[in-house]
């Protein structure tokens, strides 16, 4: 036995184990009777810690549809969607819609888009349905309520009364308040009140709440993929509501932890923000008898500022022009319109790069990875417990990376509607044309709307001419030399690139003018500016007619700023 088991001490990943199988051996008499024995506590703490090992993955991303999905949720949609993958698991979508209030039309539709725009393929949910099913909150309501009768009758929770009003001079008294055991035994619930009375309250309609039956004095430990072991004392939590009469509906505590077991979710991969909820978590779930196939927790670091100084907020994205949506969002109460990520001409893949590298690495240089390599390389522990700053000029940096790969005709296609937009006929112009011009320009653009900017001259001739650049390169002698050039462009046969090239330079350089001083002013009655492609790719692509017509414009147009 003492051999196979040593392959497994090992192999283990547990490093504790392996130290102690290391402290213990000391000689070879001594490993048979210690393999033994630590094999014994190999068997037990792989039985208490790996339940979820021993199970296929089931991730869930849970969203509430109050909204357009920010895009902080939009990365936890990916790592829940990166980790279920890499482990041929499942990718659960769940609607949390139990806060009745605060639900808007359309955001549960805006949801689905978004994470089919970008390639997160939802294994069960609402529209793809599931044997764990309903996939949506507000249809749950006899689960729920089953649930909430079991912590009742286990003396695990009890129903309250406390109006608002009794709850706001509770904390008027006391700023301090808070409702837990000592506080609960004097205020209206069935811990400080009769069963007759509780009856009565609950027959005569009087709307209640069930709490949560906290034990003080506790210390909760909650086991964290990212951040470890996470302790803390069970005296500083309060009585959470779980369930609310008035409209039949749980909070967000007790609707969680029974929906991730009954699903028999393995891993809850959520933000930060819900970190210091876990240990009310970790007691429902111990609450309920479910601790030995309670879920792995990983509490995702926070999405911040740019700057570092906060939690990245749209006010943001508004106040340094970039989106927080992935997808443009019309809101139906205030018809205010907020920009996405789509709209503003990103890939969805760039969009994804980006994300995925906000938070976690990995472990290498590498920053430009497809959603396979991602899926291959991520790994909770190369996630970093601080926060990210989200850096939105990275964001251009992959999306101007994603546009360069795309086939010239296919970004050429793209380009057309912004080419309409703009007051084009595309008629005019062959496809061909359109994506010789494409093929020009794109290693300038971080956008398909850019590729206007930087192309306009192709199909507009210039009507204005940059004042810097005619002051600096343009001068008396200017037509004349121009003129010349005319003719020498008029005499070319071949009118490709390089045979205009040759053709132009040698004349500068026969007849002694400036290189820069006569190349910038061609290429100012041709384009308008002193910037673009090389110029004789330009006037190649214009042709030999276009090209001498506008030199011809330019001459006559252009006029020496008044000393």
């Amino acid at each position: 036995m003492a051999q196979p088991f040593l392959l497994l001490i090992c192999k283990s990943e547990n490093q504790a184990v392996r130290r102690v199988y290391s402290d213990f051996v000391i000689n070879n008499s001594q490993i048979h009777f210690f393999c033994v024995i630590l094999y014994a506590i190999y068997k037990l703490y792989t039985m208490a810690n790996d339940n979820n090992n021993s199970r296929p993955v089931r991730v869930r991303f849970a969203p509430s549809p109050t909204g357009p999905l920010h895009i902080g949720g939009v990365r936890t949609a990916l790592y829940n969607y990166l980790y279920a993958r890499q482990h041929g698991g499942t990718m659960i979508l769940r609607i949390e819609d139990t806060d009745s209030r605060r639900f808007v039309p359309g955001a549960e539709e805006y949801i689905n888009e978004a994470l089919n725009w970008l390639g997160i393929k939802i294994d069960e949910g609402v529209k793809e349905g599931g044997k764990y099913g309903p996939y949506k909150q507000s249809e749950r309501r006899d689960i729920y309520r089953e649930h909430v009768k079991l912590l009742l009758d286990a003396g695990k929770a009890y129903i309250a009364f406390d109006t608002p009003e009794e709850l706001e001079k509770a904390h008027a008294e006391n700023p301090n308040f808070q409702y837990d055991a000592t506080t609960r035994l004097k205020m209206r619930n069935s811990l400080s009140m009769s069963k007759e009375e509780v009856d009565a309250l609950i027959t005569a309609g009087e709307k209640y709440v069930v709490r949560f039956l906290i034990e003080p004095g506790r210390d909760v430990e909650v086991d964290d993929l990212i951040r470890g072991k996470v302790v803390i004392n069970s005296s500083i939590l309060d009585d959470k509501v779980l369930y609310k009469s008035s409209d039949d509906l749980p909070t967000y505590h007790l609707a969680n932890i029974v929906d991730d077991h009954l699903m028999e979710v393995t891993h809850v991969i959520r933000g930060e923000e819900w970190l210091p909820s876990s240990p009310l978590h970790v007691l429902l779930y111990e609450a309920f008898g479910w601790r030995d196939t309670m879920p792995q927790f990983v509490h995702l670091p926070l999405l911040l500022k740019p700057d570092g100084k906060g939690k990245l907020s749209k006010r943001d994205g508004d106040r340094l022009g970039f989106p927080v949506f992935p997808l443009e969002w019309h809101d139906p109460k205030s018809g205010e319109v907020s920009s996405g990520y789509r709209e503003a001409g990103y890939l969805p893949e760039a969009v994804i790069n980006f994300l995925a590298l906000l938070g976690w690495n990995p472990g290498d240089d590498t920053e430009i990875m497809s959603m396979d390599e991602l899926i291959q390389k991520f790994s909770f522990d190369r996630c970093s417990r601080s926060g990210a700053k989200f850096d939105f000029e990275k964001g251009k940096w992959f999306n101007h990376h994603y546009l360069q790969q795309i086939d010239n005709e296919k970004l050429a296609q793209m380009f057309v509607p912004v080419l309409k937009s703009e007051g084009v006929d595309t008629d005019k112009f062959t496809s061909e044309y359109i994506t010789h011009v494409v093929a020009l320009v794109k290693d300038r653009i971080n956008f398909v709307k850019d590729l206007w900017a930087q192309s306009k001259f192709f199909f507009v001739e210039p009507t204005e001419y940059d004042a810097k650049a005619v002051k600096k390169r343009w001068s008396e002698q200017m037509p004349l030399i121009l003129s010349d050039l005319i003719d020498i462009l008029k005499s070319i046969e071949d009118f490709s690139s390089a045979s205009q090239e040759q053709i132009v330079l040698a004349w500068i350089a026969e007849h002694g003018y400036h290189l820069g001083n006569v190349m910038n002013a061609f290429r100012l009655t041709v384009v308008g500016e002193c910037k673009g492609p090389h110029m004789f790719d330009i006037t190649e692509l214009l042709g030999k007619e276009e090209t001498i017509h506008r030199i011809e414009l330019g001459i006559e147009r252009i006029k020496l700023p008044q000393a």
